[in-house]
């Protein structure tokens, strides 16, 4: 199944977590450490519930029953499938 990153999904959207990638070069890989510690695990349901304005940040989701803020560069490290 092809997945997304959780920054591709509207308001209201839901899926499940498929992982969270790797970190590029130069990108912090403590962040993506933080981000499994606090949830962001295969197979956990989420849902985008609000984004800020102006420009979309940061990014309010539902993962399972905890809401989280995540600034967009944050989100795009998670990728959701069967959005």
């Amino acid at each position: 199944m092809a997945t997304v990153s959780l920054t591709r999904l509207g308001v209201g959207a839901t899926g499940t977590v498929a992982g969270v990638r790797a970190p590029l070069p130069g990108q912090e890989p403590e962040l993506v450490l933080r981000l499994i510690e606090i949830g962001f695990l295969p197979g956990e349901p989420v849902r985008v519930i609000a984004r800020g304005q102006p420009g979309n940040d940061p990014i309010a989701v539902r993962l399972g029953h905890t809401t989280f803020a995540l600034r967009r560069f944050e989100a795009d490290f998670v990728q959701i499938e069967g959005h």
